[in-house]
């Protein structure tokens, strides 16, 4: 069977966003003539991601579970009630063969109303801990594509297929060149990298126990390559403008992540699934600062499921000002630490997790 029309819905956040556009992708790659339609909610990032990636975007007005109850919960209600109502529109207009959901707040009105036309779908649940969405969606999914084992804690066992997270295709197609990395960031102590990632909107509470621990890193041998993000980056310059040390590169957005990978001796970062699926294919050791302000806390969990497996070091959000920079600067010196960590983080890749979905939604539409 051809396919011809194809909906995927979610969004929200980076990690959402990057593998709907790998899947969408892929399956651009085997059916060239197909139309992808994207469903999103207003507002957020996919708005405006995806039409940059070159797809058709609809939005709903739908938004995220209220944490309290108020008047918050009024708006929710009414939002959601509609996005049910525009979603059926779209699934009766658009007609899919198959609709896919990515996670974030547009995947549950679309998906439930394709399902209850019958239109088979496709999960990606892309962390360790399924999120309520996911988990509502479940009953009614075909399949369901994860990244992590042991998720029938949370959904049917004979619909679940272990397929890793989509990676970016920079990241895949690269080796690592480290010499065109330490020319790129003009590097002088190739050996002692340290990158530090906080996502592309960036980490408040690591830049502060950065800007808390600038005369450690000062008088230390190491090179750090900073990323801090759009929003944190002109105030972090201000305040360092007279005293950033040397051996700190500060970087607003590192558009060549590649280099980064391969100049990197450690990585510092966030636990999002999307940034633990690159750690894992980069086989770098990684210290993963879990972000306290996600929903159900699934950062922790994602990062306790690579720490219990000796692939990663853990630190709380609550004890990075005085533990994250210390610790990371005497494991760069315990090679066998890191050469622990680097194989135990590499027996977790996926490489070809893109191409292993579009294969579980081809075998979809042959049924």
């Amino acid at each position: 069977m051809n396919m011809e029309r194809v909906i995927i819905s979610g969004g929200g956040t980076g990690g959402h966003i990057f593998p709907a556009l790998a899947i969408a992708n892929e399956i651009g790659k085997r059916y060239p003539d197909a139309e992808i339609l994207f469903v999103g909610a207003l507002g957020r990032m996919e708005m405006e991601k995806v039409p940059a990636a070159g797809y058709k975007i609809v939005g709903l007005p739908v938004t995220g579970f209220p944490r309290k109850p108020g008047i918050k919960m009024l708006t929710f209600v009414a939002r959601l009630l509609k996005s049910n109502r525009l979603a059926k529109r779209i699934i009766n207009q658009f007609n899919p063969q198959i609709a896919i959901g990515v996670g974030g707040f547009a995947s549950g009105p679309l998906l439930r109303a394709a399902a209850n036309k019958g239109i088979p779908t496709l999960i990606q649940e892309q962390n360790s801990y399924a999120g309520i969405t996911n988990k509502l969606l479940a009953k009614k999914a075909r399949k369901i594509c994860v990244a992590y084992e042991n998720m029938e804690r949370y959904f049917p066992k004979d619909k679940i297929v272990l397929t890793g997270n989509p990676v970016r295709e920079t990241l895949l197609n690269q080796s690592g060149n480290k010499q065109e990395a330490i020319e790129y960031f003009g590097l002088t102590k190739p050996d002692k990298v340290i990158l530090i990632v906080g996502g592309s909107l960036g980490a408040r509470s690591i830049n502060n126990a950065i800007l808390k621990n600038v005369s450690l890193i000062a008088g230390s041998d190491v090179e750090i390559i900073w990323q801090t993000g759009a929003i944190y980056y002109k105030e972090i310059q201000e305040k360092l403008k007279d005293s950033a040390p040397g051996n700190l590169h500060i970087h607003e957005f590192l558009s060549r992540m590649d280099l980064a990978y391969a100049a990197a001796g450690i990585v510092i970062s966030r636990s999002g699934a999307g940034t633990i699926s690159e750690l894992c294919l980069v086989g770098k050791p990684a210290v993963l600062v879990p972000s306290p302000n996600v929903a159900e806390d699934h950062q922790t969990k994602n990062a306790r499921a690579l720490a219990d497996k000796g692939a990663a070091i853990l630190v709380p959000d609550a004890v990075i000002d005085e533990k994250l920079l210390p610790e990371t600067i005497a494991l760069i010196d315990n090679k066998q630490k890191c050469e622990e960590l680097s194989t135990n983080i590499k027996k977790l890749a996926r490489p070809n997790a893109t191409g292993h979905i579009a294969d579980e939604v081809e075998k979809l539409l042959k049924q």
